[in-house]
This record gives structure tokens, C-alpha cells and sequence, in this order.
């Protein structure tokens, strides 16, 4: 009966999102502990402190870039416009256009890439997120960078995963954009 009523949950959010859930349906029918172990996960992915909602979103979006998963991009994208973060706020997101971010917004897409890229440049970010959002903000933004870096894996580690080729934002057709270094 909990199978059934999980893979229901699963199933809305296919339907709502358009988005493939195949891969927590293959993890719910072999191993219903994993599979809620995995849906304990979701309360870290989802933490947001007291990050604003374009900030983690920039901090989540950039994560799944670096990974290469456009149909866990896009799922984020959409997650972002129905919390009502601006299309042109995701769009400059996604094609890492900071000078068109607020200031904030565009601290937390460079912060992303240099921590994903281990570049030692973050630090003096970090102060930065740091006096915006204290220590609580930057364990969001932490758990936002490292939490939806696991999808992916996961996806592909299963088989599911999917290249990014392009990503719609209030339906416009846009081609992420990643720094030189996240894609090396």
C-alpha cells in the first residue's frame, strides 16, 4: 500500500512538471528503504534559510548546470517561476549572464561556480554571503550547491541521466551557458 501511494506522489509530479520520474520509481520498487532514505534527502534539498528565493535558485540551477542534466534544470527552472522568482532573473541564471543579476544574485552564481570548481576565490565570497545572510545563509546555500548536485549522479548513475541541451523559460528556448571551467 505505501508503494502505491508513493509512486501516486510520483506520478503527480510527472504530471505537473513534465518530468521523468522513472528512476525513483526503479528505486521504490527494488528498495523501499532506499526509496525513503531518498525522500528524507529532499527536507536538505529543500532548505532555503534565510537565502532569498532568486539567491538559492541561483545556487541550485548552477549546481545542476555543472552537472550537465537538463531535465533536472528544467524541473528547477520551473520550481523557481512557480515561487516567483522572474523569468529574467532565471534566464540570466541560465546563461550565467551576471551583469544582468542583481548584485546578490550574481554573488551566489560566481560563489557556486568557484566552490564546484574548488577555486580558492571563493573565500572572499563567502564573506560576502556571510555578511548578507550569516552563518545560516551559507549552510543553505551549501546544502543548495551540494543537495542538487546528488540528482544528477543519481540519474546518471542509473541510467536516466539526460545531456543539457536546452532549457525553457517562460517559454522561451534558452542554451545554459557554464563557465569554461565547469565544463572542462
Amino acid at each position: 500500500m505505501i508503494r502505491y501511494l508513493l509512486n501516486k506522489m510520483l506520478l503527480t509530479l510527472k504530471k505537473r512538471y513534465h518530468y521523468d520520474v522513472r528512476y525513483q520509481q526503479d528505486i521504490l520498487q527494488a528498495d523501499l528503504a532506499a526509496f525513503l532514505k531518498f525522500i528524507g534527502f529532499q527536507t536538505m534539498a529543500t532548505h532555503s534559510g534565510p537565502v532569498p528565493l532568486d539567491a538559492l535558485y541561483a545556487a541550485r540551477i548552477g549546481a545542476l548546470l555543472s552537472e550537465d542534466c537538463g531535465p533536472c534544470t528544467q524541473l528547477a527552472v520551473d520550481l523557481a517561476l512557480e515561487a516567483g522568482v522572474a523569468p529574467t532573473i532565471i534566464q540570466a541564471i541560465v546563461q550565467r549572464d551576471v551583469a544582468a543579476l542583481p548584485t546578490e544574485v550574481a554573488l551566489v552564481v560566481n560563489f557556486t561556480e568557484l566552490v564546484l570548481t574548488r577555486k580558492p576565490e571563493a573565500d572572499a565570497l563567502r564573506e560576502g554571503i556571510l555578511a548578507l545572510w550569516g552563518q545560516q545563509g551559507l549552510i543553505a546555500l551549501a546544502f543548495a550547491i551540494s543537495a542538487y548536485r546528488v540528482y544528477p549522479a543519481l540519474k546518471y548513475t542509473l541510467g536516466y541521466g539526460k545531456a543539457c541541451s536546452q532549457v525553457v523559460v517562460d517559454h522561451q528556448a534558452l542554451v545554459p551557458k557554464v563557465s569554461d571551467d565547469l565544463s572542462a
